[in-house]
């Protein structure tokens, strides 16, 4: 499957593409656009649309104070409690005013923003980020209840 969002990604934009790739899709393709490009591009490459909260079509999108992770975890039906525990990070790191629901939440955001400030692709930000939503899933996954 295709799945596009806007570029530039920071939190959301790339623990979305991890936790597509690792539970949902382990083939799916991502494309990243600018924003007014999104509907367009979506429509002509059969790409689902995600974290785009400017356009309220987007079904993958945030939910009130929850971010897009959560909303895939929502529909895609993944119950694992490790990924709802990743969520509150992902949530607190990517939501302003949300800083509280995880202790780790800050820490990723700071790392997120220093991916962004890089010069790097989106596509690299996938790359080197995705080992670092690996080892948060096993710290939450690790953690007692």
């Amino acid at each position: 499957m295709k799945w596009i969002t806007r570029s530039n990604v920071k939190v959301d934009r790339v623990a979305c593409p991890w936790l597509i790739r690792r539970f949902i899709d382990p083939q799916a393709e991502f494309l990243f656009v600018r924003e007014e490009e999104l509907l367009d591009t979506a429509r002509r490459e059969g790409a689902i649309p995600f974290d785009a909260t400017r356009f309220p079509a987007v079904k993958l999108n945030h939910r009130g104070e929850r971010c897009t992770f959560e909303a895939i975890l929502e529909d895609y039906e993944l119950a694992d409690p490790a990924l709802h525990r990743l969520a509150l990070i992902v949530r607190g790191a990517d939501v302003n005013g949300q800083e509280h629901v995880s202790p780790e939440s800050l820490g990723l955001r700071a790392i997120a923003r220093g991916f962004a400030l890089s010069g790097i692709t989106d596509e690299e930000r996938l790359a080197r980020e995705f080992p670092l939503y690996d080892a948060l899933y096993e710290f939450v996954r690790h953690q007692p209840n």
